[in-house]
């Protein structure tokens, strides 16, 4: 037997003291296994209020327990699951019974993300529906779970199959063109293929700007606080956090360590750290926190430079432009505005107070701007990087595609081909074509006994 068809089992909910735990078990014809575990068998798609009796005649837990025969199942397999009361003791009791009644029926741990990797590969979900579920479970804001309920839906998979039948009906007229060529018709003209084509191509455009929302919605922005000492990282932390998160005081050198925090703009998740103040220093300690500032600064999104507008020093502009990645962004931020009578900042710096709150909303916009969100946008779809690297590819076949159409039918073969390539990619969001060794990397980020 395959070892996709072998019976798998985890616990389904999360770890910790709570008023129910879940089992989860999922393959083909589990009834034997019922029978054995339960003495009955059960209704299909019916709770049952039954014992879970142990080895040794004791009963483990009364539970509610529920079939779902195939094809009827998330996993499009034969699944039951068992609801018992919350706290370890007893679910990791129930989980070892199984295992051990189910060892003649091949009964296995199952891997992280095997339920839903079956449910795509038994057809239930494509692949971005099957990405979604992980993303639902990790949304951290609302936004983000309105988004990947979305892809969930199946609202991200029927744009793309659409696109892509579009394509493919294009593709295909060409090729029967190529294939008739003694019908001697002008086949771009009279099949409006130029046409068709810039409408494909904005279509497509518009679906990559809503995956590149969504793709901010995921991932978020990694914010670092840097510059001298006193200069008000710790005290603009407590205010983006809104909470006392690190701790304030008028010595320089207080922070000697990164402390980070995440926060929520506009529904967007932004890490923020606020780290150890660039200085010269002889003391040991305060230098290793130095030492992970700039590495903080290497790892950054974007750094938020600031400065003391009572000392407003630049010697530490060209170190960290050049510590940064270059595909991050340095703003600089002239903080204390409450205490000077006037500040003269260039122009795409910023002045603010973080004692009176001056300039602190126009901070946040310019961090969403920094992160490519753009409210007015339509609802995005949560995606990820492989799904806007396949779209950008696909733009640059129908791209190409329309280059060729631009001469006359004598490259309609490169025509067609450059179509192909824009379907395969199409496809590859789906799972339609999806290598193996993609499909192990996507599923083994997912939480067990999903």
């Amino acid at each position: 037997m395959s070892g996709h068809r072998l019976p798998i089992i985890a616990i389904a909910t999360a770890t910790g003291r709570g008023a129910i735990s879940v089992v989860r078990i999922s393959g083909p014809r589990l009834g034997p296994f019922i029978m054995a575990l339960l003495q009955r068998p059960l209704i299909d798609r019916h709770s049952h209020y039954l014992p879970i009796i142990g080895m040794d005649g004791i009963t483990i837990d009364q539970v509610i327990v529920i079939h779902f025969q195939a094809p009827h199942s998330f996993t499009g397999e034969d699944v039951l699951e068992i609801q018992c009361h919350g706290g370890q003791a007893v679910v990791r009791q129930i989980l070892k019974h199984c295992l051990s009644i189910g060892q003649p029926f091949h009964l296995q741990p199952a891997r992280p993300g095997e339920f839903t990797e079956r449910a795509f590969l038994n057809n239930k979900i494509d692949l971005i529906q099957a990405e979604a579920v992980s993303d639902l479970i990790d949304a951290s804001s609302e936004s983000a779970a309105r988004a990947a309920m979305a892809s969930l839906s199946g609202e991200f998979s029927k744009q793309i199959n659409d696109l892509a039948e579009a394509i493919l009906r294009l593709r295909l007229l060409v090729e029967a063109t190529l294939d008739f060529p003694e019908e001697e018709i002008d086949f771009l003209e009279k099949y409006q293929a130029r046409t068709k084509l810039s409408e494909i191509e904005s279509r497509l455009a518009l679906i990559l700007s809503r995956c590149q929302q969504g793709l901010v919605l995921r991932e978020g922005l990694n914010v670092v606080l840097a510059g001298a000492p006193n200069a008000g990282k710790s005290s603009l932390l407590n205010v983006l956090a809104a909470d006392d998160v690190s701790i304030v005081t008028d010595i320089a050198g207080t922070t000697r360590d990164k402390i980070t925090h995440l926060i929520q703009l506009d529904g967007i998740p932004v890490t923020v750290t606020d780290t150890a103040g660039l200085r010269d220093t002889s003391d040991e300690i305060e230098a290793i926190g130095i030492a992970r500032t700039w590495t903080a600064i290497e790892q950054a999104d974007v750094v938020l430079h600031l400065i003391d507008a009572l000392n407003p020093q630049r010697q530490l502009d060209t170190e960290i432009d050049r510590r940064r990645a270059r595909s991050s962004t340095v703003l600089t931020v002239i903080n204390k505005l409450d205490l000077v009578d006037s500040v003269s900042p260039e122009s795409d710096e910023l002045s603010i107070s973080v004692k009176t709150g001056e300039g602190i909303d126009e901070l946040k916009s310019r961090l969403l701007a920094l992160a490519g969100w753009q409210p007015s946008q339509e609802s995005p779809w949560m995606a990820r990087q492989r799904h806007t690297g396949a779209l950008a590819k696909a733009m640059v076949h129908i791209e190409t595609a329309a280059v060729h159409a631009a001469l006359d039918d004598r490259v309609l073969d490169l025509f067609a081909e450059e179509l192909r390539l824009a379907h395969d990619e199409l496809g590859s969001i789906t799972g339609k074509v999806t290598p193996d060794d993609l499909l192990g990397e996507i599923f083994s980020h997912f939480c067990i006994g999903k």
